[in-house]
């Protein structure tokens, strides 16, 4: 038996030096179930743990086993639940909540958690110099968009009031639907004031506070250990207001942004989660191991930023040839194979029964031949002066796939020539952020289920727009008329206007709707799928079971 186990550990020696030294008498994933240590695999290193700087989906994972908000989302139905407040209260008017904070509620190191550690840490998002990406969500808030925009200086004219040390009061800008559901944002979570100015000026975007060791925070883990690039550890939080009934005692993240060694750590019993599954090993476990597989409708959109900036981009009919001459169906049912639906806008279909325009499939239809011809009419007959297109994606397999598809048709249907180049998770985001791109593999998930989510990204001040593309009447839809509107189906329509102006404007190359696929380990339990992907650490736990699927 020792000799079989170390002939394996030799086999994936060079796979598993990833994760540390393979024990030579039982594989990690069945020693976690034995001591409730969860072996979690995140795709790629944390660009930050700071939860007003991160904007990742992997560093969403890891914020969410830190920190929590005042509400919660239900790992099945989505629907808000009670979390860092016990209840809440609404006025008539829909303006008005008041929350009340759970007062055996604590911070990883004892201290009580207070409705001001809330409105400090809003004020914190709403500072320009951060660059919070996420700063917009806030904007819901009476008075926040003309705080942040500068408009005033004095955060008292800002709608978030203490009343009590345990009771905020939040004033809104208009009633909105979807207020709840940001509230378990990272944005949005409540931070520990003295730890952070311990680590210099809270607006820094650089400060050791987020550091083991240095890391405050009030969810059911904190942060134990962070190797680079090649694992976060979080423990259980011994000070959390439910932290008897929290069953695992760590999580492990790990960084592992090639899923082909991905998948052959989980086969080799290194974790109990995959973030991603290979395109070709998709048909072997639904054949074989149908119930490792978790395959699920997600939110998420996969499209290419341009950069208008660029002058060989600033047509908007290069981009619209670029986009006509890619073919989404054969990229969905060949190239990925896992459901994914081709996409012609930028909200996924039916999100809380918002459709896009209807106009969208036919604006940006495969048509090589209408393509060639915007090309030309551009200036660029059948490609000729074009220089060469760079399409940017962060290393990552199937992001491979997909380039070299778009690559292979934009050379066969206009002539066009395009090379790849990938860079790691940091430093893709930080090239995209500086703008230092042609072409730049995208994507968002939803943060909530509501079109505005997909749409406000694109707004002219977003962090998150990085394309130099800006139209004030899309801005003024969003921000002035969808706030009045009076009923679901005005709101619609004046949403369907705003994307109909981003696809004119086409600052984008939409390509697919996500699905979400993973490989779950069978002694892990409490996982649910859900639209938005998003587990609830706290309510998960590890039963162990003899053996793994085929070993």
């Amino acid at each position: 038996m020792l000799l079989y186990r170390a002939q394996r550990c030799a086999a994936v020696l060079a796979i598993v030096a990833l994760l540390g030294a393979c024990s030579p008498a039982e594989r990690r994933a069945d020693l976690g179930s034995e001591q409730g240590v969860l072996h979690w695999g995140n795709a790629s290193e944390p660009q930050s743990l700071d939860p007003h700087i991160a904007n990742g989906v992997p560093e969403q994972k890891i914020l969410s086993a830190l920190f929590e908000g005042l509400v919660g989302k239900d790992p099945q139905t989505l629907a808000p639940i009670p979390a860092g407040a016990s209840h809440w209260q609404v006025s008539d008017d829909g303006l008005r909540y008041r929350f009340f904070l759970r007062p055996q509620a604590r911070w990883s190191n004892g201290d009580a958690v207070t409705a001001e550690d809330y409105r400090w840490a809003w004020w914190r998002a709403l500072q320009p110099q951060l660059g919070n990406p996420f700063a917009t969500l806030l904007f819901v808030i009476a008075g926040a968009q003309q705080y942040w925009q500068q408009q005033h200086g004095d955060f008292d004219q800002v709608g978030i009031r203490v009343l009590d040390r345990l009771t905020l009061e939040v004033e809104l800008a208009h009633p909105s639907e979807h207020f709840l559901q940001l509230l378990d944002m990272p944005t949005l979570y409540p931070l520990h004031r003295a730890s952070i100015e311990r680590h210099g000026n809270p607006s820094a975007r650089a400060s050791r506070w987020t550091h083991p060791g240095n890391l405050v925070s009030n969810g059911p883990f904190r942060l134990r250990q962070w190797q680079i690039n090649r694992r976060i550890t979080v423990e259980k939080n011994p000070h959390y207001w439910e932290a008897q009934s929290v069953a695992l005692n760590q999580i492990v993240f790990y960084p592992t942004e090639n899923i082909t060694t991905e998948e052959r750590l989980f086969r080799a019993g290194q974790l109990h989660y995959s973030y991603d599954v290979p395109v070709d090993k998709l048909r072997y476990y639904q054949r074989y191991h149908p119930e490792q597989l978790s395959l699920a409708p997600y939110l998420g959109s996969y499209f290419y930023r341009f950069n208008t900036r660029r002058p060989e981009l600033a047509d908007a009919r290069v981009r619209r040839a670029l986009a006509m001459a890619i073919d989404r169906q054969l990229i969905t049912e060949q190239v990925l194979r896992a459901g994914q639906l081709p996409a012609f806008a930028m909200t996924p279909p039916n999100t809380a029964g918002y459709y896009p325009p209807a106009t969208a499939p036919q604006q940006l239809r495969f048509d090589p031949a209408a393509a060639r011809a915007l090309l030309a009419a551009a200036g660029y007959p059948n490609g000729e002066g074009l220089p060469s297109l760079e399409i940017l994606y962060n290393t990552q397999e199937e992001h491979r796939k997909v380039a070299v598809a778009i690559q292979q048709m934009w050379k066969q249907h206009l002539n066009v020539d395009a090379t790849l180049h990938n860079q790691e998770w940091k430093v893709y985001l930080d090239t995209e952020r500086r703008g230092d791109y042609q072409i730049a593999r995208a994507s968002w998930i939803g943060d909530y289920v509501d079109a505005r989510n997909f749409l406000e990204i694109w707004l002219c001040a977003s962090d998150n727009n990085r394309t130099g593309w800006c139209d004030p009447e899309f801005d003024r839809i969003l921000l002035e008329a969808l706030p009045r509107a009076n009923s679901t189906a005005q709101r619609h329509q004046l949403l369907q206007q705003a994307e109909q102006r981003l696809l004119d404007g086409l600052p984008l190359l939409p390509i697919y709707t996500y699905t979400s696929k993973h490989l779950i380990h069978p002694d892990l339990r409490g996982y649910s799928a859900n639209l938005l992907n998003q587990p609830l650490f706290k309510r998960l736990w590890l039963q162990p079971h003899n053996e793994l699927g085929d070993e």
